[in-house]
């Protein structure tokens, strides 16, 4: 996949034809035309300020519970680098850079003895990918926590948004897609470390005996219908080890799908179809996805 745009010159690292199944948990998906990681905040303003108009552009981070077709992502892909990934203690808050990995901000949290965010162990994400969805495991969410944060429009310019700017719902806000999330600041309790590690650890014990997560898998594919729960009702309609080319139901949690190693984006999706439709069928409930589906279907084009 050729960029039919020019590509801005960063001091980061920008690559045409950009392969993303090997960054994607569920390892599918096609190239982007192109892909950028723009080394800090006057890098990214550099990168926007010469990038057409025009041209889309998708905000990925670690690729967990993001489903990349098999056509790949037109336009450019961005993915924020190291300069983005820092992780301080103020006194009882936390900041994180939107690269920052929602488990390292348990872990430096529980050194400083700081707890309520040990829920955030529990997340295989970035921040940035946090305070887009809300995310949340584990009896907590997002918005829990959250002071503000400082976000990029697509015109450079940076704003702080107050946790009330952000009009969060289950796996969600009402802000769109329109901003680059930089930076967040969320509130912890003074709390003995080893408590906060012990919380930790239960929180880690349980993921590991109820979710595949050593497999190629995307994380919930499905949120939560209001007073059900997306796996129960996938289980009642028969769906558990259901199989669609190389992409499986999993057997140990069924909101959990999973690549089984020559699985298709479009082998994923359509199981995941298949499964929205027997359980609408058997309980009368649709389904809403969890999972962000991303980039075109069908064959990549040259």
């Amino acid at each position: 996949m050729t960029p039919r745009f020019p590509l801005p010159c960063i001091r980061g690292r920008m690559t045409r034809s950009a392969p993303l199944d090997r960054i994607t948990w569920f390892r599918v998906g096609g190239p982007a035309e192109a892909m950028a990681r723009p080394v800090d905040r006057a890098d990214l303003q550099v990168l926007l300020a010469g990038l057409p108009d025009d041209v889309p552009l998708t905000v990925l981070g670690v690729v967990s519970n993001t489903l990349v077709r098999d056509g790949g992502i037109d336009g450019l892909v961005l993915r924020l680098g190291r300069g983005f990934a820092d992780i301080r203690v103020e006194g009882e808050t936390v900041a994180a850079g939107a690269a920052a990995l929602c488990a390292n901000v348990a872990r430096t949290a529980a050194d400083a003895g700081l707890g309520g965010l040990e829920f955030l162990s529990g997340i295989p994400g970035t921040v940035g990918g946090a305070l887009a969805m809300n995310a949340g495991a584990y009896g907590r969410e997002t918005a829990d926590v959250l002071i503000d944060a400082d976000a990029m429009t697509r015109r450079g310019e940076v704003e702080r948004l107050f946790n009330a700017d952000f009009g969060f719902r289950y796996r969600g806000n009402a802000l769109g897609k329109d901003r680059i999330f930089l930076s967040a600041r969320f509130r912890g309790v003074k709390r003995p470390c080893d408590e906060v590690r012990a919380a930790m650890a239960e929180i880690a014990a349980a993921r590991e005996a109820s979710q595949p997560i050593r497999t190629r898998t995307g994380g919930s594919t499905f949120r939560n219908p209001e007073g059900a729960k997306a796996w129960e009702l996938i289980d009642r309609a028969g769906c558990r080890g259901l199989k669609h080319g190389g992409a499986m139901v999993s057997e140990m949690h069924c909101n959990f799908l999973v690549n089984t190693g020559a699985a298709s984006a479009a082998d994923l999706e359509d199981l995941a179809e298949d499964v929205r439709a027997r359980v609408l069928a058997s309980t009368g409930v649709g389904l809403d996805w969890e999972i962000e589906r991303v980039g075109r279907r069908g064959a990549c084009p040259a």
